[in-house]
């Protein structure tokens, strides 16, 4: 079977492929048809794999996809197929992991050589047209592979297989199960401590990401065991990103990564994962410590992504970092555009912002913060506001970078989660509204009672992976604990039951990132290994382990127990890779319920567990006076609803019934 001699990404539902529909090269989507191509010609695959707001995707694709001379003979060589990793994880993480396997750093846009079956055989990530940066040219690249392929066929199979067993044992491979362990999260915690930067945050070096699931990694550490050197990790980093360049002071949100040890130079694509989690972070922070700053980035990201990111009333998947061609463009100020914009008021902008253009850096100038200039900007927070509100509007009237509009489900339910968790804790019902209808935008687009993984229009694309079940389940269970709205609840098991039937292992101890229907995978990976956020498996066990404390369920329970066992089991071999799993497995070990019987006219309760918020609590609360719908306490026991109380569950042993706000406070509050 051969498909058509042209290009046939235009009708796909990924912007970053349509983005290249343009070029020479005759793309084919990742399909059954575009691999039995190859088979059928007996030609090798050339994988390239990217995202919409790569900057160095666009560069290799203005370099040499764009070239009718490098297209044709990619064409002659190659059946060339395109991927979004956004939209097929799966897929990036076989070949990102045989990459890796090779010894080679990895990165986007990933470039793969794969034999007519879809097994890698070599690659790496950016090659530049003519050779540079110590690389080799691109069309020098093509033709190597293309004379190893003629001239070692029978040796390049055996590569290939031998590559392909090592991967399939990693991303897919069983394991002996572990005993869930509380030193395991201890020892990661402690491992990861002695990474950190202690004057500029984050991991020591560059470039620096924020690194949410390390970052969760550290704060349940101290939740959990009252280490104050990994509380105070967390802050400085937060600090410091919040101060540098990679946060946008003007517009809000967060970048993906700073290039410099700094936090100072990003790259300007803004992901909507990373911005979940800060708002997550940052509301933890807040409730820790009543630094204004972390409420007021809170707001600031929260407009953002209210203002630029929705989407029929979910969220796009990003931000590009580039407009009219130049990285940062947008978003960089020379203190000309700044004093013609403000007039009279830009002395006082610049008492609270510095401009800086690090070495190495070609662009107009970054706007950041120094610590004194961002605690006092926090305090006089007012003062700024008319001010960012020019510049905005000023910003507005510029080239905006292009936006990946797909609405990737697991992505909204992370940020549907944050918002409904920091609408609770701030007194944001405009926010758990939002959150709401985010929800129900993904939930609404289910076929079959499937979700599904990705949608652009019109366009949907199923089936859903593990990792989006899971993510729309705790986005339903924190929805559920923000409006008390049943439905919710019951959602959640829907999802973990869309698991269940689609995703299961052989043995029932554990899942799959695919469905069992997904007929273009090599390899059924698990969807252990985190990325920028916590893994699938991660992901599924915190949603199994809130929804069996939520529900009282015990047969969800020693199930849940179960595959947190297995996945130990697979963790302990690379801890530092899966910080999802493990962190999942210490809620397992100690999940937190707390039930709130409360006046809902006049609450005394329930603002206390509201402005606590805490990441290992399941909170439940029932008007006083209920009769029906009532949660279980561990024992199988009904709580009195004749008077307010709270009681605070660690797995089936109940404190006594906490009647006093302040008392509860106490309880609720890690000094």
């Amino acid at each position: 079977m051969t498909l058509p001699a042209q290009n046939l990404l235009a009708e796909e539902a990924s912007p970053y492929l349509q983005q290249h529909s343009g070029n020479p090269v005759h793309w084919r989507p990742w399909s059954p048809a575009s691999l039995a191509e190859a088979k059928a010609l007996e030609r090798p695959i050339l994988l390239s794999v990217g995202y919409a707001a790569c900057h160095w995707c666009h560069v290799m694709a203005h370099e040499s996809f764009e070239n009718d001379d490098v297209a044709a003979v990619m064409n002659r060589l190659f059946v060339n197929i395109k991927v979004d990793r956004e939209e097929r994880p799966d897929i990036d993480q076989i070949y990102m992991a045989a990459l890796s396997s090779m010894g080679e750093q990895g990165g986007w846009p990933l470039t793969m050589f794969l034999t007519p079956d879809g097994k890698p055989f070599w690659g790496g990530t950016y090659f530049p047209r003519e050779a540079r940066y110590g690389r080799p040219g691109f069309v020098q690249v093509l033709e190597a592979v293309d004379k190893a392929w003629r001239e070692k066929k029978e040796s390049v199979n055996q590569s290939a297989d031998g590559l392909t067993t090592h991967v399939e044992a990693r991303l897919a491979g069983t394991h002996a199960k572990a005993v869930l362990d509380r030193d395991t999260l201890a020892t990661l915690a402690n491992g990861i401590d002695g990474m950190i930067d202690r004057e500029l945050g984050g991991l020591r070096g560059a470039p620096k990401f924020p690194n949410g699931p390390f970052m969760q990694t550290l704060w349940l550490s101290w939740l959990r065991d009252g280490a104050t050197s990994h509380r105070n990790a967390v802050l400085l980093s937060l600090e410091k990103m919040l101060a540098g360049g990679i946060y946008d002071h003007i517009g809000g949100g967060l970048s993906r990564y700073s290039t410099d040890a700094e936090w100072l130079v990003p790259h300007f694509e803004k992901m909507l994962y990373d911005n979940a989690q800060l708002i997550r972070l940052c509301n933890w922070a807040y409730a820790a410590t009543g630094n204004e700053l972390f409420r007021v980035r809170i707001e600031e990201t929260i407009d953002w992504l209210l203002r630029e990111m929705r989407v029929d009333g979910a969220f796009a998947a990003s931000l590009d970092a580039d407009s009219e061609g130049e990285e940062g463009l947008f978003y960089t100020w020379s203190r000309d555009e700044i004093e013609t914009t403000l007039g009279d008021e830009s002395p006082l902008f610049f008492q609270y912002f510095t401009l800086s253009s690090p070495h190495g850096w070609e662009g107009k100038p970054i706007i950041h913060q120094t610590e004194t200039q961002q605690t006092q900007s926090a305090t006089d927070r007012d003062r700024l506001i008319p001010l960012k509100e020019k510049l905005l509007a000023a910003r507005e009237q510029r080239v905006r970078p292009g936006r990946d509009g797909k609405k990737l489900t697991d992505w909204n339910g992370l940020v549907i989660a944050a918002l409904a968790e920091a609408g609770r804790a701030l007194k944001r019902i405009d926010w758990i509204e939002a959150a709401e209808q985010a929800f129900a935008a993904i939930a609404s687009a289910a076929r079959d009672d499937r979700l599904p993984h990705s949608m652009l229009g019109a366009k949907k694309l199923f089936p859903a992976l593990s990792s989006d079940c899971a993510a729309m389940a705790n986005a339903a269970i924190s929805l559920f604990e923000a409006t008390g709205t049943s439905s919710y609840a019951e959602l959640a098991g829907q999802f973990i039951a869309q698991l269940d039937q689609w995703h299961s292992d052989e043995n029932n101890t554990g899942y799959y990132l695919t469905a069992s229907d997904s007929a273009d995978v090599p390899i059924r990976i698990r969807g252990d290994v985190d990325e920028a956020i916590p893994s699938a498996t991660g992901q599924i066990i915190e949603a199994m382990v809130r929804l069996s404390s939520l529900s009282g369920d015990l047969e969800l329970q020693e199930k849940t127990w179960k595959v947190a066992e297995h996945a130990a089991g697979r963790a302990a071999h690379q801890a530092y890779g899966q910080a999802g799993v493990v962190n999942a497995c210490a809620l397992a070990i100690e999940p937190l319920k707390l039930v709130l019987v409360d006046d809902p006219e006049n609450p005394g309760l329930v603002p206390v567990a509201n402005r606590n918020p805490d990441p290992r609590r399941i909170d439940i609360i029932v008007p006083v006076g209920s009769a029906t719908n009532l949660p279980i306490l561990p024992g199988g026991l009904l709580p009195p609803t004749d008077k307010p109380g709270a009681w605070l569950c660690t797995g089936q042993v109940c404190l006594p019934v906490i009647t006093d706000a302040e008392e509860l406070e106490h309880l609720l509050r890690r000094r």
